[in-house]
């Protein structure tokens, strides 16, 4: 039930929100021990950079924090300064928050 709920959300978020060559969007993936991010450009159906926590140490809220700093950093290397946040039907806190906290630091601006 959960999962269909998200689903469902995400769907609606997704009718709104669409990554561009200049703005692409920034998609969140949170598992049960694990977050994931994309920067995808919609336009072309092409992922840009990819991060994950799976080599990452410490808690879970500073795995999130550390894959935001890393997705912000490889998006400085090809170019890319601003993007449209896509948090995936999840909430905006906790490890969602987290990670949007270290890409805005990293100099990803949304």
């Amino acid at each position: 039930m959960k999962k269909t709920n998200r689903i469902r959300k995400h769907k609606t978020i997704r009718k709104t929100i669409v990554g561009t060559k200049d703005r692409p969007r920034l998609a969140v993936y949170r598992s049960g021990q694990h977050i994931s991010v994309q920067i995808i450009d919609d336009s072309k159906g092409v992922t840009i950079l990819s991060a994950a926590d799976y080599k990452e140490t410490g808690s879970k809220l500073q795995k999130a924090y550390n894959v935001g700093k890393n997705v912000a950093k490889g998006a400085a290397k090809a170019k890319i300064t601003t993007v449209v946040f896509d948090r995936g039907g999840f909430l905006y806190k906790g490890r969602v928050a987290e990670l949007a906290k270290g890409a805005r630091e990293g100099g990803l601006k949304f």
